[in-house]
């Protein structure tokens, strides 16, 4: 083959290659499907419509806590969690996926070298080569190239890309929840904690008390009766420390497995805290569809669901393929890389579906059906997260009036217990009053914590449903104690 040939032919290649990457497309111009949006969260009144913050990064939401345990768990999530790590391989495919259509853009090369021998049946009438046996070499390399004309690659690219896309939002959401999962555990441990150290100062007086009471018994001070019932008191009361260190244990392995460590290594310590609750501004609806990852890899499904059905138009039209080879060829060894051996080929082939039976109508339908459950899916999304957000907002708002109920009434048991063992001291009352009294103040001190615990929880979860945190350079960080 001449070079002005070769030349001639590369031409026509990058002519075609530029009328491709330029080709129209067949996908439906997209438009975001369109949501019912509130003014406001029923819970947080005053709040009215404003632009959405788009920049908001989810970060390190955790650290407005300022525990230095919970950041330490929550670093490890990344390098640790078998679910996250799942979540970045099935994004690495996604990725691959769109490399893989996006080489639809370019042709095919292939090379080939043999070496065979072969005989014809010696039965062949005119045949010159009847009989014998012939070696042959050849060597060559063979081009072929579609051009996407009718836009059926670009749109499988489109198609790969938005799901690789939703794929990246998926990980967001993966992480989201783990570090989530984390620190509602972790916070839950913390108030074990604190219960525990309360049970354990608890039994410690208990036992106090039924020495002393035991004392007055043998200096006949008082009957058997109340013995026993002090010493009913603080065997119940040891059940309960029991009880909650058992509930301590299932947290720590829960946090263990989160982490990717074996729960037959992991360890916390025991540490009574405080923690401050963070002042959680909700903003307005319309900013949970920047914020929320699984709202925006929704929204990208869409997307991809709109392009394929793209690529069920662009199957009814034909597709067009360019081929070219050229190689050498001959029966001797000698001659073989000599120009008489050339031989090329070079030639189009158009191909088109006259008749399917209805296959690519049928194509198309399940794309504009598929397409349909994907806004389905995007709508449902956006009306889940609504839900979580006021959800949590009615449960912060509920605990934050019964902590300071709740407050009100530990005080007032803790009052009647210190009255009731002045007057039975003074024998004015039985020890049975006592007990009870003690019950009481215990109950009202361990519901106290719980309070403290579950505002934590609902905490968590309303920066859960909000998508991550809140937090820009121009909003300071303030908080409250819980």
């Amino acid at each position: 083959m001449s070079l002005s040939r070769v030349s001639q032919l590369s031409r026509r290649f990058s002519c075609l290659a530029l009328a491709a990457l330029t080709a129209c497309s067949t996908i439906p111009a997209y438009t975001k499907p369109d949501v019912s949006m509130p003014a406001h969260y029923a819970n947080v009144p005053g709040w009215t419509v404003a632009s959405p913050e788009d920049a908001a990064s989810r970060g390190q939401w955790w650290t407005v806590f300022h525990d230095p345990d919970l950041d330490h768990l929550e670093s490890r999530v990344n390098v640790s969690n078998q679910t996250v790590k799942k979540a970045v391989a099935q994004l690495e495919q996604a990725r691959a996926a769109v490399t893989f259509q996006r080489a639809g853009f370019f042709p095919t090369v292939t090379a080939n070298a043999s070496q065979q021998r072969y005989r014809t049946s010696q039965n062949l009438v005119g045949k010159a080569l009847a009989g014998k046996t012939i070696p042959d070499y050849s060597t060559g390399l063979t081009a072929s190239w579609e051009p996407d004309l009718f836009g059926r690659v670009k749109d499988a690219t489109v198609n790969a890309q938005a799901n690789a896309d939703a794929s990246n939002a998926d990980l967001e959401a993966v992480r989201l929840s783990v570090a989530s999962d984390i620190a509602t555990d972790y916070f839950d441990l913390r108030a074990i904690d604190t219960q525990k150290k309360l049970l354990d100062d608890t039994v410690t007086a208990y036992a106090a008390a039924l020495k002393l009471l035991q004392q007055q018994l043998a200096d006949g001070a008082i009957d058997a009766s109340a013995v026993a019932q002090a010493q009913t008191q603080l065997e119940s009361t040891r059940t309960q420390a029991t009880d909650i260190s058992v509930q301590r244990s299932q947290l720590e392995h829960a946090i263990a497995t989160l982490v990717g460590e074996s729960a037959s290594t992991f360890f916390i310590a025991p540490v009574e805290r405080t923690f401050t609750l963070p002042d959680i501004p909700p903003g307005v609806p319309s900013q949970l569809l920047e914020r929320r990852p699984d709202i925006a890899a929704a929204e990208r499904r869409v997307v991809a669901a709109n392009a394929q059905i793209g690529e069920a138009h662009a199957a009814y039209f034909p597709d067009l393929v360019l081929s070219a080879s050229a190689g050498l060829e001959s029966s001797f060894f000698a001659p073989w890389l000599t120009a008489p051996s050339l031989f090329w080929a070079l030639g189009p082939q158009l191909v088109g579906t006259l008749f399917d039976g209805g296959r690519h109508k049928a194509t198309l339908d399940q794309a504009n059906a598929q397409y349909d459950g994907a806004v389905a899916d995007y709508r449902q999304s956006v009306l889940i997260s609504f839900q979580q957000v006021e959800d949590s907002l009615a449960v912060l708002n509920a605990l934050q009036d019964e902590a300071v109920s709740q407050e009100r009434a530990t005080s007032a048991a803790t009052l009647a217990l210190k009255l009731t063992t002045n007057r039975f001291q003074a024998g004015a009352v039985s020890y049975l009053d006592v007990v009870t009294a003690q019950t009481i103040a215990l109950n009202n001190q361990r519901a106290r914590e719980q309070i403290d615990a579950r505002r934590l929880d609902a905490s968590v979860s309303l920066i859960r449903a909000l998508g991550g945190t809140w937090q820009t350079s121009e909003s300071p960080m303030t908080g409250r104690k819980g």
